[in-house]
């Protein structure tokens, strides 16, 4: 990624910080609502805690995108960890899709098109190397 796309990422995440928790409802809502198929992956879980994580995961990602070496493999092992909850390559849209919309609403009209651009840059980077260390025969 170029050094303003990180700044652009970081620099947003940043304005999602403070609202974190309502962040992670707005996100698992969304997500339920518009791939109700996931539903299944949650069952038996404490979604408070499951949003404390993904906002926790997110923060090291973003923190770590001036060295995706470190976060690469732990991206990986958490891509394969997925795979026995059922999650398929097709989820990892939805999630994506699920994450820009948590943003817009989020971040408002800071939410440029330029930082959309960003976070689905990174999205799309991290998501492939996800899929990829998963499901190695949905390689081209």
């Amino acid at each position: 990624m170029e050094e303003t796309e990180i700044a652009l990422v970081q620099g947003s995440f940043a304005k999602v910080v403070p609202i974190k928790d309502a962040a992670a409802e707005i996100f698992y809502a969304d997500l339920f609502e518009t791939a109700p198929s996931v539903k299944p992956y949650f069952a038996n879980t404490d979604m408070t805690r499951q949003g404390g994580q993904l906002m926790a995961t997110l923060g090291v990602v973003v923190n770590g995108l001036r060295d995706l070496d470190a976060i690469v493999p732990v991206a990986q092992d958490l891509a394969v960890r997925h795979v026995s909850y059922g999650v398929q390559p097709q989820d990892y849209d939805s999630v994506g899709a699920s994450l820009l919309r948590t943003l817009e609403k989020g971040l408002g009209e800071a939410f440029t098109d330029d930082v959309k651009a960003a976070w689905t840059k990174a999205y799309g980077t991290l998501a492939g190397v996800m899929i990829a260390a998963a499901y190695p025969e949905h390689q081209a």
